[in-house]
């Protein structure tokens, strides 16, 4: 793969980049409307190809902020067009990556020394790049070790890309007024505690701690010694991507302990730790040959606070949703239901929420549950086209739920999406066993 000898890391250069991107797309939405004009039959998956291949060539040269929200996109299976779900997830852990004399400057300017006098061995090859760092093989004492480097001026452009980015996002979402704030300033501080390794260095060793006692769960070791802001240094860690395990895999037994597996990790978390891998995409899980699930990369994790993971957890309660007056009030809790919201409104998205979470919650309603169950999925989909396609919810504020929502939804969206994959059945509440 062809490598890259330098990243724009000016607000200039970066907005540049994204306007070129744009004029591309609006080059293929001409192209479609002519080519349509003559063939009336013609669909929209060419013009998907097309605006889904410009945009993410036009973001891996960027990196950092605007690639990670490509990769958070990729995850919507249910509400992206295939096109870009296929085209934006590469961006996991299949981008270019950053040349050798940049990987060297970067040890310099964070070790002052080269990654050859810290290491016995070094790979100069990055074995794997994604939106915000890269990873390289190193050994030290006969041990293999993943060294993670972060990508120059991704910290730096995280505001000047999310500003770049807001104008779309809200045409995007419907969302109205100065309420919308809080939900960008919530993607930056997660976005900016990604680029502090230091940071995600604690999380990690927290984390590991807590739940290395799930099983057939496994994580790395991580070494303070060797990591700094700009880089992290842990185990080498053997195994393929979850991806490509469930692309190829027969055996449904190990299928299932996999899920379990994740289902656990992802329950404690939640539960008893309150605090959440926010980022469950197949780049930051492995198989190993022991058919075990490899958990790596804490950098994005989201804390839940009280006031929101109380109401949140009720509604996964069936007789607190077919309850219209507690239902209700949980939807006011997390600022679903606003004070100054029409009678129109609230009417509205009490049946929205209502239908949304009738159907979400389903998993928690049974002691075991079949994440294979194509029905569930295909009602998730057919949903999220029904609101899409919903005249009426664009004359309403869109600005609706909590802040914490967002990287919430975000961690069952991609949960959901990985059951799915390994086509797991699972036990509900099988996480409470690890309790003390």
């Amino acid at each position: 793969m062809k490598t890259i000898d330098y990243i724009p890391t000016s607000k200039i250069e970066r907005a540049t980049k994204l306007v070129q991107t744009g004029a591309k797309v609006g080059v293929n939405y001409l192209k479609y409307y002519g080519e349509k004009m003559v063939n009336s039959d013609l669909t929209r998956d060419k013009l998907n190809e097309d605006n889904a291949e410009d945009i993410y060539d036009g973001l891996k040269s960027l990196k950092g902020s605007a690639l990670k929200v490509a990769q958070m996109l990729s995850m919507d299976k249910s509400f992206l067009p295939q096109a870009y779900v296929e085209k934006f997830s590469l961006s996991q852990f299949s981008v270019p990556p950053l040349s050798a004399p940049l990987v060297l400057k970067t040890f310099k300017n964070n070790f002052g020394k080269t990654p050859y006098e810290i290491f016995d061995e070094f790979n100069s090859t990055s074995v794997n790049a994604a939106s915000i760092g890269q990873v390289h093989l190193a050994i030290k004492d006969n041990k293999r070790l993943a060294v993670k480097i972060q990508y120059p001026g991704v910290a730096n452009s995280i505001s000047s890309d999310l500003a770049l980015v807001k104008p779309i996002a809200i045409r995007m979402f419907n969302l109205q007024g100065k309420d919308s704030d809080k939900y960008f300033k919530e993607v930056e501080d997660k976005l900016i505690e990604e680029t502090n390794y230091l940071l995600e260095l604690k999380q990690s060793q927290e984390v590991v701690d807590a739940c290395k006692k799930i099983e057939n769960l496994v994580f790395p070791n991580y070494y303070p010694e060797f990591s700094s802001e700009k880089i992290i240094t842990m185990d080498w860690m053997s195994g393929i991507h979850l991806s490509e395990f469930t692309n190829k895999n027969t055996n449904q037994p190990i299928g299932n302990k996999l899920g379990q597996a994740l289902w656990d990790f992802y329950m404690y978390q939640i539960h008893v730790l309150r605090k959440v891998h926010a980022d469950p995409h197949p780049g930051n899980f492995l198989v190993n040959q022991n058919n075990q699930l490899v958990a790596l990369d804490f950098g994005c994790m989201k804390q839940i606070p009280t006031e929101f993971y109380v109401p949140y957890f009720e509604l996964i309660n069936k007789e607190v949703i077919d309850n219209k007056n507690l239902f209700r009030e949980k939807l006011f809790e997390l600022e679903i239901l606003r004070t100054d919201d029409s009678k129109e409104e609230i009417a509205y998205f009490t049946q929205m929420f209502y239908d949304l979470l009738s159907l979400f919650t389903k998993p928690f309603q049974t002691e075991t549950f079949d994440f294979s169950d194509e029905v569930f999925f295909d009602n998730i989909a057919q949903l999220g086209e029904r609101f899409s396609k919903d005249t009426n919810l664009k004359k309403m504020n869109g600005n609706r739920g909590s802040k914490h929502f967002i990287y919430m939804n975000r961690t069952f969206f991609g949960l959901y999406n990985l059951m799915f994959d390994l086509k797991a059945t699972i036990v509900v509440n099988e996480y409470q066993k690890y309790q003390d």
